[in-house]
């Protein structure tokens, strides 16, 4: 797939995550697995299903259910960064898995057989695409009947982030979606919102699980590392080399205020999964 053939929205997106692919989940701070790992324990991956993982990145989904269907199922990951894929492919290959398969393919209009998988799979994909529900509609197309589909977003943020994003929001572009961010207003500012969404596309007895992802941070040194690894990345870039110092001198000092005792930042996330079946 040429990226030209994606809007210029997800081809922005798709550049801030081939620079990250590098550095994507592996600066020693549990974020995007711990989230992948309850997604696909909810989800129940069973042996001999064949199973979509949208929005695969490095693989925090991908090897869970690629182990989860073995010895006769398949999974199917696709994202639209190439530097992830090549990535998650050097990965697979690593690891001698031969029942995973990975593609560059647009998340909002993934071009695969209708009917041909019995779990579809996005962990904190929907929220970053131009048309969640159109792309809704599509996904439930690639399930048999009687598949179902599991979900990550993002829940309400705790203080403390909202505090940090507010040291970037001076700097960044009315059309910058975060992912953290994006659950303030719309579908994903609630449970509901989200099952709504999922209903509306044609998926039935929609359910949600949310849990809380604490996360610690050892100094301002290892958050500013873990800030540049994923998505966060974009608002970075949006501050430009000029503001840089700047804002992260800000950012630094605001963490200093959540310190503990011991030094160590703690921060904290709202997980939502959302499932539901076709």
């Amino acid at each position: 797939m040429e990226l030209t053939d994606v809007p210029e929205s997800s081809r922005r997106i798709a550049g801030v995550f081939d620079r990250a692919a590098a550095t994507y989940d592996a600066v020693g701070i549990p974020w995007f697995q711990p989230i992948a790992d309850r997604l696909v324990e909810e989800v129940s991956p069973q042996p001999g299903e064949r199973v979509l993982d949208i929005g695969c990145g490095r693989g925090a989904a991908l090897f869970p259910l690629a182990a989860a269907v073995t010895p006769s199922g398949h999974v199917t990951g696709i994202d639209l960064s190439t530097g992830m894929v090549a990535a998650t492919q050097a990965d697979v290959d690593a690891r001698g898995l031969t029942n995973v398969e990975l593609g560059v393919m647009d998340a909002s209009a993934p071009s695969l057989p209708e009917e041909s998988f019995d779990l579809v799979t996005a962990s904190l994909v929907l929220f970053f695409l131009p048309e969640p529900a159109a792309a809704l509609v599509r996904w439930r197309r690639l399930l048999r009947a009687g598949g179902r589909l599991g979900i990550s977003t993002f829940g309400p943020a705790d203080p403390h982030w909202v505090e940090l994003d507010n040291v970037f929001r001076p700097y960044l572009p009315p059309q910058m979606l975060d992912a953290r961010t994006s659950g303030k207003q719309g579908p994903f500012e609630t449970d509901a919102g989200v099952e709504e969404l999922l209903t509306s596309a044609g998926f039935v007895s929609p359910r949600t699980v949310g849990f809380h992802l604490p996360v610690l941070f050892h100094d301002v040194e290892d958050w500013y590392r873990w800030s540049w690894s994923h998505g966060q990345r974009a608002m970075w870039e949006a501050v430009g080399a000029e503001h840089h110092d700047a804002v992260r001198a800000e950012a630094f000092a605001l963490l200093d205020t959540f310190r503990r005792p011991d030094g160590a930042i703690p921060l904290g996330q709202q997980v939502r999964l959302t499932l539901a079946t076709t």
